[in-house]
């Protein structure tokens, strides 16, 4: 299954966008303005709801067709699933976002630097389950899922994993850490994507039964990291409208990949 060109594009295009985010360390010094913070987490922000909702939540809701009426049950308990496991981790994983004074989780010795690179690695977790879960269903076989829906969710993601990237990188460097290890501390935080990817593809024929559950669980996932973290970041403070129009952009232009790329309607 690893010998698919489509397999290794989905996985590795996604952490092409947080590497390349996190390069930025090697020619800006200083923290970004708080304003494009704010227009890079709404983009973000933006991107996740589209890809939850076209190229997750739709297909598992198409993918249970068969049940009738109830098509949606798989949808609502996989994404009630996939909230409550990203509930789960938040609260045994010891991490700070960005600008918040206190860290969440376990109490831990472990240092600012590395609890900011854990938050966006436990935000990281559900993008990579989405793609690895998206990828099975291509893999075997599944009319819903094109390699233009595999492409749009990849490019989808690697595009808002550029400005994590950069918000993970550029502020350790403006604290004094070297380029070349704020580019590694940005580029570690999205390894976890193709890591889980990789995975669920290797589990795949564990996945391909429960495939609507799981693609909605993904959804749950992501949804629960856009409403918990990046929508507070985006609207904090004064001009939250920066948010808010960034995140309609990104809205819309997964929204438009995914739809352009790879929706399929199965009658």
């Amino acid at each position: 299954m690893f010998s698919s060109p489509v397999v290794w594009q989905g996985l590795l295009i996604p952490f092409l966008g947080t590497t390349l985010g996190a390069a930025c360390s090697f020619f800006l010094r200083g923290n970004l303005p708080r304003g494009v913070e704010k227009a890079l987490t709404g983009f973000a922000a933006g991107v996740m709801v589209a890809a939850s909702v076209w190229s997750l939540l739709i297909p598992a809701m198409e993918e249970s067709a068969a049940a009738g009426d109830l098509a949606f049950v798989p949808a609502v308990a996989g994404f009630w699933l996939g909230t409550l496991f990203l509930l789960l981790l938040d609260r045994i994983i010891p991490h700070l976002h960005q600008h918040a004074k206190e860290s969440e989780g376990p109490k831990s010795s472990l240092s600012k630097s590395a609890m900011l690179v854990l938050a966006v690695t436990l935000h990281n977790i559900p993008e990579g389950m989405a793609v690895g879960v998206v990828l099975v269903g291509f893999l075997s076989g599944e009319p819903t899922i094109t390699v233009g829906a595999v492409l749009a969710l990849s490019i989808g993601i690697a595009i808002q994993n550029f400005p994590e990237g950069a918000i993970i990188s550029m502020p350790l460097r403006a604290n004094g850490m070297s380029r070349g290890r704020s580019f590694l501390a940005g580029t570690a935080s999205g390894i976890v994507e193709p890591i889980g990817g990789a995975v669920t593809i290797l589990l795949a024929s564990l996945v391909v039964p429960v495939l609507p559950y799981l693609l909605s669980f993904a959804a749950g996932a992501m949804m629960y990291v856009v409403v918990e973290e990046l929508i507070p970041e985006m609207s904090e403070g004064k001009h939250s409208d920066i948010g808010v129009l960034s995140f309609a952009l990104g809205f819309t232009l997964m929204m438009a990949l995914d739809t352009a790329l790879g929706y399929v309607i199965v009658e």
